[in-house]
């Protein structure tokens, strides 16, 4: 199971709509290089069953030449040496993941310096994993929010970008990087970040989500609800688009829809205890109000009796 991610970051403070042309940014990382795929250890043959000594042919016998040999050796040991390596590397990803793991529960404990530490384990030992750097970036990012330090931020926008440049598709990274552009005053290149992922995925719909979400925090509700709802015809089983899009109606005033799209949400991921209490927060209001509508006159509820002594005309 992949370890858990790293907390998100506190949503952005609110600006003015930014000049969306420019472009983010994007520090270049060192290109390191893939990591190998993992193939099966190589199985070894059994050993061959011995028959009769063969009965010698006249004339001169055939000798195998050293060279051969040696040749047939050096095969050999290479074969055990690429296996040792293929093992060695499965191990160094295994590893990595622990200490993102143990780096991940201590920042949601609040020791950020142990964290991180962990995290940049995890990083030398497995330069190829985007989590590693995702997860510190995350870490610097929150200690520069924390001590107003600059020296912090820079080096959290350098992983970011370095996380990227591992996994261009990584959807925390994204959203982290956006917000710390944000927070650096510098909101017309968040958006211009995710504009460019959403132009590179055309059929993808997280980078459509990410960027309703950033509308939205600018006071933006029908920008963000119009990728919204472009996230959900990409992909109709995206239970993190059908969340947003419950959320955003409910706040714009539309339960039904709202209730609606939380339940769509759940249905895909029943794994959401927060959206379940929506979903019974709206019935009781759209029940509560419609009780309220058959009781007003005018409504469909029979008529309540007159009191004593009137009479209806």
């Amino acid at each position: 199971m992949a370890p858990s991610r790293m907390a998100r970051t506190m949503p952005p403070t609110r600006s003015a709509a930014p000049n969306r042309s420019a472009a983010p940014n994007r520090s270049a990382a060192p290109d390191r290089s893939a990591a190998p795929t993992r193939s099966a250890a190589p199985t070894r043959s059994a050993a061959p069953t011995r028959s009769a000594a063969p009965t010698r042919s006249a004339g001169p016998e055939t000798h195998r030449s050293p060279e051969s040999g040696w040749r047939q050796l050096a095969s050999l040991l290479g074969a055990v040496l690429a296996g040792t390596l293929v093992c060695s590397l499965a191990g160094c990803q295994w590893a990595s993941s622990g200490q993102n793991a143990v780096g991940a529960r201590l920042y949601e404990q609040g020791q950020y310096t142990s964290a991180m530490q962990e995290f940049q384990k995890a990083i030398a030992t497995d330069p190829t994993n985007p989590d590693g750097y995702y997860n510190l970036a995350a870490a610097y990012h929150q200690q520069g929010k924390q001590r107003q330090d600059a020296e912090s931020m820079k080096q959290a926008e350098a992983l970011y970008n370095q996380c990227l440049d591992h996994a261009p598709n990584h959807v925390e990274c994204h959203r982290g990087l956006a917000v710390l552009l944000v927070d650096t005053g510098r909101p017309d290149r968040a958006f211009a970040l995710l504009k460019n992922w959403a132009s590179d995925n055309p059929t993808a719909a997280d980078p459509r989500i990410e960027l309703a979400r950033i509308y939205e925090e600018h006071s933006e509700p029908e920008t963000a609800l119009e990728y919204l709802e472009d996230a959900v015809q990409l992909d109709a089983n995206n239970s993190r688009a059908w969340l947003a899009l419950g959320r955003i109606r409910e706040s714009g005033g539309d339960p039904t829809q709202a209730l609606t799209n939380y339940q769509r949400a759940y249905a895909l991921n029943n794994m959401q205890p927060m959206v379940a209490e929506r979903i019974a927060a709206l019935n009781r209001q759209l029940n509560s109000d419609r009780d309220a509508s058959l009781a007003r006159p005018g409504g469909t509820q029979i008529a309540t009796p007159l009191p004593y002594g009137q009479q209806r005309y």
